[in-house]
């Protein structure tokens, strides 16, 4: 009896370590708090990092800021011998472009590249936004410290970087301070622009923009939720995609959209402290993020930020009106919030760069049959453990049942009707990560 009862334990044990992975684990726990908010602060320190402010001094201003942060990129790179290719990505943007460009201007971008040990040209990307702003977006020398808008997300690159620096991956994860997002999201469209003249296969970017705050201007306190922002479908698909799409589904399933679940379901599973909410939307009502320029060059892109925005600290001039104090300074930050979104960030870059890359030119079958068939080409990579299917009701955000059908290249689903249902297929790893789902983009009798 006791035989048995340890050989059941043993056989669930394996069940459980299987699906998981210590060392997302560990660098849940090697992510600072405190080394966050030291950044956090330095940042602030430049006075204002407006795209249009001074980028002589070493103190103050956008070009004090990008130094610094270069400087802290090459330091983390030194540590690991090397392992970071540490640059600027830079494009000149002349006056009258926009309303907010008043004098030609250099954007400039702080890039640091991971490269993979498989996959060099496939990444996944972790950006915060170097820039601030007050009220007056065309202010350029008042004080803008921009502690939670961005310093926070430019703070978790900076930590993403430090913990995951550690590993290797098979993909390149990029670690990037973009510029010019207050002014038009300058930043992201000239390294979307960047990536494609590199032929740069991306396969996610994962945008911070705001991931320090928890107590919203409604008066709640909530330091466990946030957002997750994701557009429904390409935008870069023809029509005849979008006519498809309307016999066969696919109006919530596109390349951010999943990316979207990805990053619910990794942080369900590892942080289940945690709350994410998915936002079907590109962004804030009417407004918008550095991961836009992505998604119009047809990249998968999502934002990350807090669920509690507080707005009397967001693109204000610091001051004191009826017992308020406006303006985004290091104060509002709750430094254990942001290490915990920039934990979420790491878990997430380091289960998609250990994964294998996802299945090419997914089929779908079954019409007026009993069952649901798939089909698919499979990536010659002698790591991949096989396939993932997964399904659920067409009225469900996220994918609630799947099947692992092993190393091939084609599976029927019998008794699943495909009327019913929304179906993807994942790659699977032999280390048990996988890649995100791929929505069918064809159909089959």
């Amino acid at each position: 009896m006791k035989l048995l009862l340890t050989s059941t334990l043993f056989f669930f044990s394996i069940i459980i370590t299987s699906q998981t992975d210590q060392r997302i684990y560990d660098i849940i726990d090697a992510v600072s708090s405190e080394r966050i908010e030291t950044d956090i602060k330095k940042l602030a320190e430049f006075g204002t990092r407006h795209t249009l402010s001074d980028t002589v001094s070493n103190t103050r201003g956008i070009g004090a800021a990008r130094r610094w942060i270069k400087s802290e990129f090459d330091n983390i790179s030194k540590d690991c011998n090397n392992c970071l290719e540490v640059f600027y990505q830079k494009d000149l943007v002349k006056k009258g472009t926009n309303q907010r460009i008043i004098k030609d201007v250099m954007v400039v971008n702080v890039v640091a590249i991971q490269p993979g040990t498989k996959y060099p040209n496939r990444f996944i990307i972790m950006s915060g936004d170097i820039d601030s702003r007050i009220t007056d977006p065309t202010n350029f020398t008042d004080d803008a410290p921009g502690a939670n808008d961005n310093a926070s997300g430019m703070a978790g690159a900076i930590e993403a970087a430090r913990v995951l620096s550690k590993y290797k991956f098979e993909n390149s994860i990029i670690y990037v301070g973009l510029s010019g997002e207050e002014q038009g999201l300058f930043g992201g469209k000239g390294l979307a622009n960047y990536a494609k003249n590199k032929n740069w296969e991306i396969i996610g970017v994962l945008n911070n923009d705001m991931i320090g705050n928890i107590k919203g201007v409604d008066g709640v306190i909530d330091n466990r939720t946030f957002r997750i922002f994701s557009e429904p479908t390409n935008l870069t698909d023809d029509e005849k995609k979008v006519e498809r799409r309307r016999f066969y589904g696919g109006e919530v399933d596109g390349i951010s959209r999943q990316l979207a679940r990805y990053v619910h379901k990794t942080t369900k599973t590892y942080m289940p402290e945690m709350n994410p909410m998915m936002i079907y939307r590109l962004d804030r009502f009417g407004r918008g993020g550095h991961h836009r320029p992505f998604n119009d060059a047809g990249f998968a892109g999502i934002r990350i930020m807090e669920a509690h925005e507080n707005y009397t600290q967001q693109h204000q001039d610091i001051r004191e009106e009826n017992g308020i104090k406006y303006g985004d300074v290091v104060e509002h930050v709750n430094f254990d919030y942001a290490a915990k979104l920039t934990a979420v960030n790491a878990i997430n870059l380091a289960s998609i760069a250990w994964a294998p890359p996802a299945p090419k030119e997914v089929k779908i079958g079954g019409i007026v049959e009993p069952s649901a068939k798939f089909k698919w080409k499979k990536t010659n990579d002698p790591n991949i453990k096989g396939y993932k299917i997964y399904w659920r009701d067409t009225t469900s955000p996220t994918w609630d049942h799947s099947r692992f059908v092993g190393d091939v290249d084609n599976f029927t689903l019998e008794g699943i009707v495909i009327d019913n249902y929304f179906f993807g297929i994942a790659t699977v790893g032999k280390n048990g990560h996988e890649s995100p789902v791929v929505f069918p983009s064809g159909v089959f009798r």
